[in-house]
């Protein structure tokens, strides 16, 4: 259960740091804007690894013996890529209206990784809908969290949450390989 807090930590600092971008672009109505965004990246980020799971069940009979190999490749590339968007411009800096509309588009963008992330629930002895229910309710939690802080703080902090999760990806990768 620790490996799931971790992952659901480690997905949600996307979610974290586009949410920061948001709420310092965006500080009125900030509590309307908080619970939007809290629901939908939440929504997305718990829903998503349900998919990626069923869809690694059926083919895990026929990559068992890599399977190891393979949920270490995606939560590497998964990490990597977090990492690499740290270190860049994030999509929030062009928005400049916030909408049902772009909160979806947003929602389902950082939610794709928790897909891939999804597969590695297959070699782990977890409840997969209680997982991705405590991926969701994390997402949600540091969603809601990160609109004030970005609000308050801006986007100082926005980078920093996403290498921090790209790094956790890595890491879990690496668990996963060698235990």
């Amino acid at each position: 259960m620790i490996e799931i807090i971790i992952l659901a930590l480690a997905l949600s600092m996307d979610a974290f740091a586009v949410a920061i971008g948001l709420g310092s672009k965006h500080d009125k109505k900030t509590k309307s804007l908080a619970l939007m965004v809290a629901l939908y990246f939440g929504l997305f980020q718990g829903f998503m690894p349900l998919i990626g799971y069923v869809g690694s069940k059926g083919l895990l009979g026929w990559v068992a013996s890599y399977s190891h190999w393979l949920a270490f490749a995606l939560l590497l590339l998964i990490g990597i890529k977090m990492i690499y968007e740290s270190l860049s411009e994030g999509i929030e800096e062009s928005i400049a209206k916030i909408s049902h509309r772009v909160i979806l588009v947003l929602a389902i963008a950082t939610s794709i990784d928790a897909m891939a992330a999804g597969f590695t629930l297959t070699l782990l002895d977890v409840n997969p809908f209680i997982a991705c229910f405590i991926i969701g309710i994390t997402t949600l939690f540091f969603s809601w969290i990160g609109v004030f802080i970005g609000a308050r703080s801006g986007t100082w902090l926005e980078s920093k949450a996403e290498l921090l999760g790209g790094i956790i990806l890595v890491l879990i990768g690496f668990n996963i390989l060698l235990f």
